[in-house]
């Protein structure tokens, strides 16, 4: 007992400073251990995992997995280790760093850095059960490197990172669960455009394509702490540093060679073809290069941005890092509709569709009449919504390859930005979720983490401000590219994921804010035209009231106010009279005959739309948004936008500090959808 107490002490000691970095640990829950915990299996076991336990012991965290907490551990037996160290001793292709670092063949001649890695990416802080794995996932290690997992179609075993099979599954154990492995984690220590190259049978003609436009030396940045400190006495989880990173869409050789291109001059002169027109006054569709005059040039400068062999590898680029199986969310929305996400790509101001059709992942697939519908409280006929174009397939979870800073996505066809995506699969009510307009948050896999997670990131704390608390993580200043905050501490933002939660949030998730805020965010591109663009909250008497401003720019002097202040705080009465709510409009519109087509057009006469019946109140609720009271979108403008730059302003026109701000999604809906002759939006 007294020894086991040793090491639950030196346990908590050692993850505070390996780990959570934080202060102060929850000890509420520190017990005597009456099973086995991580480390006694390893122990227990030594004639199998003997080489594993002694990495871990190298960097103390041999006293973590015998101590309280609550882990996952994948551990490879110890044939495995000897494989895996003499790969790392044999290398030749690292030139830079012979034997990567090893001083000796063997175990002891690991630095205690390659066994911090090592351990760390074999570890996570939360508890992964094989069911879970099993339905394909990508988890952030306490490495802070993802690994995915999936089901191996030809043996049926789950797999991790598409090499190492578990033997052992779900081996519940006092402090989390342990599955045996059948080989080493293996993680890239190469940039993405160095790991694209490392596969010459794949993507021999994209990474040449990289190099010649330069693009590929651009792709280096893996993290920064260029954010501002701020007082975090209110303890809730602040990032030390914020990690970055890319995402490529590339075509195979194979899907070259099927277009006819087997080298590079052949995708020069495919690159021409598609882009060499693109801004030409009157019939050009790229409205940002045609709008400002920008020459596109067919020449060999191809490391000008408007080269057209630049033009084609910037649009199949993100600037932030996102496995396969989180490209979509899905979360709460309804089984009916198609799951659609948009990304903006490093082809200035253009984005990227990406639906989930039939558990395929398709690029710009283009339907007739998208966000219309010819029926009632339904997404209409399929003779409306023909499909028009199907998009680019991505080739799925066991195809993508893993970077030390980004993933490549290899494609089944070509990709491009073409009149298709402006005049088509754009042309369509678009819902941006709050988390998803910041590449930052999918880079630093803060999208759709747990709660546990951000608590074992935070020590095992929750933060409290005020009627705030929770497993939300501080956003600092400066953490967001397209994120300003104008006045420091007095804007304190925050990000809940909210999928173990109940809330009425598309995709579950929301930002917060807390403070007498003023903070704009950067509004993603969309193609020339004219568009409503709406605010999805939900109310809360405890949150506050608010000026919308847009401008060209973060500077306070191109900022416009828009209509009059909104009041979050404002609940529509549901009244069993269905008298509509005086200020909003609404009321219960499944009791109407009309099932709400005349309160429709009566809210937005106020300013205001129901939520959308694409997802509902919580998970599997059965409660659509649109039946919830709280549940609204405001509209804040009815006015052109040309393709370029826009920022939205969120200004706190209260002064009481403790009133909450809230953040959903954004829409944009195109005056064809919203005032369409023929059809009517759909309450999608």
């Amino acid at each position: 007992m007294i020894n086991k107490l040793k090491y639950i002490i030196c346990g908590v000691c050692i993850v505070c400073g390996f780990y959570s970095c934080k202060e102060d640990i929850d000890e509420s829950n520190l017990y005597t251990f009456t099973g086995e915990t991580i480390e006694d299996y390893l122990t227990n076991r030594s004639e199998r995992f003997s080489s594993f336990n002694y990495i871990l012991s190298r960097i103390g965290y041999d006293k973590i997995l015998a101590a309280y907490g609550t882990y996952t551990c994948f551990a490879p037996d110890n044939e495995a280790v000897t494989e895996y160290i003499d790969s790392l001793y044999d290398d030749t292709v690292n030139k830079d760093l012979p034997h990567n670092g090893m001083t000796s063949r063997g175990l002891e001649g690991l630095t205690d850095s390659l066994c911090k890695d090592i351990a760390l990416f074999h570890l996570l802080s939360t508890k992964v059960m094989g069911i879970n794995m099993g339905n394909g996932m990508t988890i952030k290690t306490m490495l802070g490197r993802d690994i995915n997992t999936a089901i191996d179609p030809a043996s049926g075993e789950v797999v991790i990172s598409r090499a190492s099979a578990v033997t052992s599954m779900d081996n519940e154990l006092e402090n989390g669960v342990l599955h045996e492995i059948s080989c080493v984690l293996r993680r890239s220590n190469m940039l993405i455009s160095g790991e694209m190259e490392n596969h010459p049978d794949i993507f021999t003609l994209f990474s040449q394509a990289l190099k010649l436009t330069g693009l590929a030396d651009s792709l280096s940045a893996q993290s920064h702490k260029n954010f501002s400190s701020v007082d975090n006495r209110r303890g809730f989880y602040l990032p030390e540093k914020c990690e970055l990173g890319y995402t490529i869409f590339a075509e195979t050789d194979q899907t070259l060679a099927d277009k006819g291109i087997n080298n590079m001059e052949d995708l020069k002169a495919y690159a021409d073809s598609v882009y060499s027109e693109c801004a030409v006054p009157g019939t050009g569709w790229y409205d940002y290069a045609r709008n400002n005059n920008i020459k596109i040039s067919t020449d060999n400068d191809y490391k000008n941005p408007w080269n057209t062999l630049s033009m084609f590898v910037r649009y199949h680029i993100l600037k932030c890092k996102i496995p396969y199986d989180k490209l979509v969310h899905p979360h709460n929305q309804i089984s009916k509709v198609t799951l659609v996400e948009f990304y903006e790509t490093m082809l200035p101001y253009t984005l990227i569709k990406i639906t989930r059709n039939n558990n395929r992942l398709m690029v710009n697939r283009w339907t007739a009449n998208n966000s219309l519908t010819d029926m009632v409280a339904e997404l209409g006929s399929a003779a409306m919504h023909t499909v028009l174009y199907e998009g680019v397939e991505l080739k799925g979870l066991s195809a993508q390859v893993s970077a030390a800073n980004g993933y490549i996505h290899p494609l089944n066809s070509m990709l491009i930005y073409d009149k298709r995506v402006p005049q088509g699969a754009l042309n369509e009510r678009l819902r941006f979720d709050d988390a998803g307009m910041f590449g930052e948050m999918m880079s630093n896999s803060f999208r759709r983490i747990s709660d546990s997670e951000v608590d074992a990131m935070n020590g095992g704390k929750k933060g409290t401000d005020g009627d705030l608390s929770g497993s939300y993580i501080r956003i600092p200043p400066g953490f967001f590219e397209n994120l300003t905050i104008y006045n420091g501490d007095d804007t304190r933002l925050y990000y809940l994921s909210g999928q173990s939660s109940g809330w009425s949030n598309y995709e579950g998730d929301e930002f917060n804010c807390k403070g007498n805020y003023d903070f704009a965010l950067r509004l993603p591109p969309v193609p020339d035209g004219t568009y409503e663009v709406r605010v999805g909250y939900t109310a809360e008497l405890a949150r506050g009231m608010l000026q919308f401003y847009l401008g060209t720019s973060d500077d306070l002097t191109t900022m416009k106010a828009l209509d009059i202040p909104l009041d979050m705080r404002h609940i529509p009465e549901n009244n069993s009279n269905l008298t509509p709510d005086t200020y909003t409009g609404w009321c219960d519109w499944t009791r109407l005959d009309d099932k709400g087509i005349e309160s429709d057009a009566n809210m937005r006469n106020l300013g205001y739309m129901r939520g959308p019946l694409y997802y509902t109140v919580g998970v599997n609720s059965g409660n659509y948004a649109r039946n919830n009271p709280k549940d609204l979108r405001r509209i804040i403008a009815k006015q052109d936008f040309k393709q370029g730059e826009y920022w939205l302003r969120f200004k706190s026109v209260i002064d009481n500090s403790a009133a909450q701000f809230h953040l959903d999604y954004i829409e944009f809906c195109p005056e064809n959808v919203y005032n369409n002759t023929r059809y009517v939006e759909d309450m999608y």
